[in-house]
């Protein structure tokens, strides 16, 4: 019996992250100004929300002021892998229409201004 209840516990975890969408996780995002961080996505309400949760330079991690900072905004799937919303550009401080092309464990993000005629975009890896 313990067996059985131990099986079905498995299999509920593994149907579980297999209905994950491919946008959550943590990704790395492509250096801006010498600098990259992780970026860990997940649900907010209906849409998907991402906030820095490590920082790094050339010479190793440390403590941005920007950990714990919301850069994917409200970015809404729109199927085929990809989602729609808001990008915060640390760099700058402005935030931007925000557009997502995730491909398996990759992941090119753009933030649009002119009601996306002129876009700037990044490649970000998956982590985990």
């Amino acid at each position: 019996m313990k067996k059985l209840m131990l099986a079905g516990v498995a299999l509920a975890l593994s149907a579980g992250a297999a209905l994950a969408d491919p946008i959550e996780g943590v990704w790395k995002t492509q250096p801006d100004d010498g600098s990259y961080a992780y970026v860990t996505i997940k649900p907010c309400g209906a849409n998907f929300c991402g906030d820095i949760t490590r920082t790094f330079k050339p010479e190793g991690e440390y403590k941005s002021p920007n950990l714990g900072k919301q850069i994917v905004i409200n970015m809404a799937p729109k199927g085929g892998g990809k989602y729609e919303g808001k990008v915060w550009r640390p760099a700058n401080n402005k935030i931007y229409l925000g557009k997502i092309k995730v491909n398996g464990n990759g992941m090119a993000l753009a933030g649009c201004v002119a009601g996306g005629l002129f876009c700037k975009s990044q490649d970000w890896q998956r982590v985990k």
